[in-house]
């Protein structure tokens, strides 16, 4: 008998969360999450999956400089736009998560589901992960099973991702357009998202 896969794993520990009820957050939000200055000359959006690798490292080592240096300073307006890859369930369970948590707390759900990604994927506990972040959001571990437990949510999340993937006529993730642009099908560097900003707001000026 061969041994369990490592998406299996992680996909059997996600069966374990609508277990109990609790009192939810609040409606989920709907439409687009956005950061920054809606203004910004540059509008950056970013089709990603919470169980992609590559959108992990990206969040976690590339986006927090990129973020203080063109997000923060009203250069750049950012989207997060969200899609499902495998294990779909993992990644629909971490975005529903972040809209429980509200306008204010969704990206930091993100962030932290990003972060707690490779020990996630090293003990394959992914409701240890998903918990942890859904706090980092200011939501009990009650409000999170009854979040991730409602199926109306998970049918609009569904949904949601696979009209995003449609539109952006997404093969990977991450991928990035800049001002409506397709420029990227993979992480990019620091060095090619200073050129990709540089070429929008160049192209945006005209």
């Amino acid at each position: 008998m061969n041994a369990p896969s490592r998406r299996t794993l992680i996909a059997a520990a996600l069966v374990a969360m609508a277990f109990a009820a609790g009192p939810a957050a609040g409606a989920p939000l709907v439409g687009d999450m956005s950061l920054g200055d809606p203004r910004a000359p540059v509008k950056m959006v970013e089709y990603a999956s919470l169980s992609c690798v590559h959108c992990a490292a990206f969040n976690n080592e590339i986006f927090p400089h990129f973020k203080k240096t063109y997000i923060d300073t009203g250069k750049v307006h950012y989207t997060l736009r969200e899609v499902l890859t495998e294990p779909a369930n993992i990644a629909a369970a971490g975005f529903m998560t972040a809209r429980c948590a509200g306008a204010e707390n969704y990206f930091k759900v993100v962030d932290a589901a990003f972060r707690g990604f490779p020990e996630m994927m090293r003990t394959q506990n992914a409701r240890a992960n998903l918990v942890a972040a859904a706090k980092a959001g200011g939501l009990t571990e009650a409000q999170f099973v009854a979040c991730v437990g409602d199926q109306a949510g998970l049918e609009a999340m569904q949904t949601r991702a696979s009209e995003n993937a449609e539109k952006g006529a997404i093969r990977s993730t991450p991928t990035f357009f800049f001002n409506g642009k397709k420029v990227a099908e993979a992480a990019m560097s620091l060095p090619e998202l200073d050129a990709a900003v540089a070429s929008a707001a160049k192209t945006a000026a005209k």
